[in-house]
């Protein structure tokens, strides 16, 4: 089954072959042969289905704004043909007279829904595998319990594969595990976080490794890394060049809910800074032997996380000295500066210019900072806000680098980003040299 599994559903033959046969669907729905079927069961059906997607465009975009981010026009577009073939399903039905109609009918509707999903996940390519789709991991898990304690002595250098070496008999892939994070301090209540451990882990001694801490968009959850970001994968070709060497990565709940927007900050709507800040870092090092160097720590994230780790390399730059901003926001936003000012900040702009990254680089240096912006060379909504960022991060005096990659607002983006900068990421970390 493993050829199965690890068939691609965003690049290939798959989505062509689905979206054909969603096509074919599509046609077959709309070829009853009764008089009324074309006069009133095509047209009306359409047009429910045009007003449920416009409907929900307005729901969305404009009255609840439950994302910071827009969705593309194209989204809805394919929900409401999906919505259209599951209204034309029981006219089809009906038209059609014959039980062998009516099958023939139900299948047709699946597979308009199916294609109408399939181009859904290629504008994100938040699922790019059979095996991610249907929950299977394509990695390997070790329960937190089985995670080796620490060794004594530790492997240490500067940079630390200066002084490494692998040992015979070490394995080639690394392990997640999965770490529980309570919000000791700030009392956020947060999903479990997912963590990377790289093949040296698993060694005796072993080496001190760095970490970097990852969040997902929103909505999102720790597991989006491990799935559209292909983590594993990334960080496994990584330690096979470098003898077992990998930051250790830590994929970190920074909304509390799928479809929360606690705005990375201190607030009625939690106290997610200072659980990055403290709670996340203390649970981290009580649980696995990390270098707790501050400069071997980096924070970084895609969309809602990448605004995110420019927050806490700017309000906490002694705890998170480097970031890796991956299509971030200009700003926290809920939508609008009014809206997010309101709900979150209660109305008081000086609190919210207070932990504003751009307004915080403007009045501050950063010396011993530095970081990654990183943006899709078709993503236009946040292109121009990243570009500023750059200008005002190196203005600030960061060691920062500015990076468009082929492809919008979607996981083909920022796995490629992580791909390409995890060597960056390493030597400012002191991990390689």
């Amino acid at each position: 089954m493993d050829w199965l599994y690890q068939t691609s559903v965003i690049s290939g033959l798959l989505p062509v072959v689905l979206t054909a046969l969603g096509a074919l669907g599509g046609v077959w729905l709309l070829s009853g042969k009764a008089r009324w079927f074309y006069r009133y069961a095509i047209p009306v059906c359409g047009f429910a289905a045009f007003l449920i997607m416009v409907a929900a465009w307005i729901l969305v975009e404009k009255v609840i704004v439950p994302f910071p981010d827009p969705i593309a026009m194209s989204i809805y577009v394919w929900i409401g043909m999906g919505v259209y073939a599951l209204l034309l399903l029981g006219p089809r039905i009906k038209a059609g007279g014959n039980i062998r109609s009516a099958a023939v009918s139900v299948v047709a509707a699946l597979l308009v829904v199916l294609a109408a999903a399939t181009q859904i996940n290629l504008e994100f390519s938040a699922y790019p595998t059979v095996g991610i789709v249907l929950g299977h991991d394509d990695f390997d898990r070790i329960a937190l319990s089985d995670v080796p304690g620490p060794t004594t002595p530790v492997v240490t250098g500067n940079p630390t594969d200066t002084v490494w070496k692998a040992p015979e008999g070490m394995t080639t892939r690394g392990r997640v595990a999965t770490l529980p994070v309570p919000g000791a301090v700030s009392g956020f209540v947060a999903r479990d976080a997912e963590v990377y451990l790289p093949p040296s882990y698993f060694t005796d001694p072993r080496p001190l490794l760095p970490v970097l801490v990852l969040m997902a968009g929103q909505p999102g959850s720790p597991q989006d890394w491990l799935q559209g970001g292909k983590l594993t994968a990334t960080m496994d070709s990584f330690a096979h060049q470098h003898g077992g060497l990998a930051p250790i990565v830590v994929m970190a709940d920074a909304t509390g809910t799928q479809f929360a927007n606690p705005l990375c900050t201190d607030s009625p709507a939690g106290n997610v800074a200072t659980y990055l800040a403290k709670d996340l870092p203390a649970a981290v090092t009580a649980a696995f032997q990390v270098d707790t160097n501050p400069k071997a720590w980096a924070i970084g994230g895609l969309s809602y996380g990448g605004t995110c780790s420019l927050q806490m390399a700017t309000n906490f730059p002694d705890v998170y000295p480097t970031f890796f901003d991956l299509s971030g926001q200009f700003e926290p936003s809920l939508g609008d500066r009014a809206r997010t000012v309101d709900q979150i900040f209660g109305g008081n702009e000086a609190a919210f210019k207070k932990v504003n990254p751009m307004d915080i680089l403007a009045g501050r240096k950063f010396p011993n900072s530095g970081g990654i912006v990183v943006v899709g060379s078709d993503d236009n909504e946040f292109k121009p806000g990243q570009q500023k960022i750059y200008d005002a991060a190196k203005a600030a005096g960061m060691d920062v680098k500015y990076l468009e990659l082929p492809g919008g607002h979607s996981f083909v983006v920022w796995s490629a980003a992580l791909q390409n900068e995890l060597t960056w990421l390493s030597q400012r970390m002191g991990l390689i040299s």
